[in-house]
C-alpha cells in the first residue's frame, strides 16, 4: 500500500509540473504573439500572419485578455483579426470560381425610405436609387456573385446550405464581420470580410471600392467591367 501510495504521489507530482509547465508556456507563447500583433498593427503591416493565425486557433482567449490587459480596444483587435484572417484566405479565395461565391451585405446599408421587402431570402433590392445598395448590387451581378442582402446569421447559414457557395464576403460592421468569419470557418467555408465605414442599424456606409475591391479578386482584368476597374481604383 506504501508503495502504491508513494507512486500514485509521484505520478500527481509528475502530472501537476506538466500542467505548470503547459500553462506557462500557452502565456508565454500567448504573450509572444500579442507582442508581434501590437507591432504589426502599430506599423499597419502584417507580421508573421501564419504564425498569428495558428496562435489564433489555440490561444485567441489567452490573446484577447492580454490585449484588453494592455489597454487595446476590442475595435482595434477585432479590425486586426479580420485583416489577419483576410491575408491568410486571399490565395485560397483567389482560386474559387465566381460562381461558387456569394456576398452578403447587411439591411443597415438600405435607405430608411427603402421599399424592399423581407422574403425568405432576405430583402430583394428594387434599385429604386434612394442608396447606393442598388447600383451595388448590379454592378457585382454583372460579375457572376449571388447577392444576399440579410437582417442576420440564421439567414445566412440557411442561403449557404441552400446554395452551397465555397466562399463568400461579408459586409457588416466590426463585431458582426468577425461572427461572420467565426461562424463562416465552422462551415468550412473561404470568407473575407469587409467593414463598414459607419455603424449602427440604419443606413450605415461602406466604402464600395473596398467591396469591389474584396469582389474581383482572382478574376480576369480583361472580364471585368471598366467602370467596375475605376471604382476598384
Amino acid at each position: 500500500m506504501d508503495f502504491d501510495l508513494t507512486t500514485w504521489n509521484h505520478l500527481m507530482y509528475l502530472i501537476g509540473e506538466v500542467t505548470v509547465i503547459v500553462i506557462v508556456g500557452a502565456i508565454i507563447v500567448a504573450f509572444v504573439l500579442v507582442v508581434i500583433s501590437l507591432y504589426s498593427i502599430r506599423k499597419g503591416r502584417l507580421y508573421f500572419p501564419q504564425v498569428i493565425k495558428a496562435g489564433l486557433v489555440f490561444l485567441e482567449g489567452l490573446m484577447k485578455a492580454m490585449f484588453r490587459l494592455l489597454g487595446i480596444e476590442d475595435r482595434e483587435m477585432f479590425a486586426f483579426f479580420i485583416k489577419l484572417h483576410n491575408s491568410m484566405n486571399t490565395a485560397e479565395f483567389e482560386k474559387i470560381p465566381v460562381a461558387e461565391r456569394a456576398i452578403f451585405m447587411p439591411q443597415c446599408l438600405r435607405s430608411s425610405n427603402c421599399p424592399a421587402h423581407l422574403t425568405p431570402e432576405g430583402l430583394k433590392c428594387r434599385s429604386c436609387g434612394q442608396c447606393s445598395v442598388g447600383e451595388a448590387r448590379a454592378m457585382l451581378e454583372r460579375l457572376g456573385y449571388r447577392i444576399f442582402i440579410v437582417p442576420g446569421s440564421s439567414f445566412i447559414k440557411r442561403m449557404v446550405k441552400k446554395y452551397r457557395p465555397k466562399a463568400i464576403i461579408g459586409v457588416g460592421c466590426l463585431a458582426e464581420v468577425k461572427e461572420g468569419i467565426d461562424m463562416a470557418d465552422k462551415m468550412g467555408l473561404v470568407v473575407m470580410g469587409v467593414v463598414t465605414l459607419k455603424e449602427g442599424c440604419v443606413e450605415t456606409i461602406v466604402n464600395w471600392p473596398d467591396v469591389y475591391e474584396v469582389a474581383t479578386l482572382g478574376i480576369d482584368p480583361a472580364s471585368i467591367p471598366e467602370d467596375l476597374h475605376i471604382l476598384a481604383d
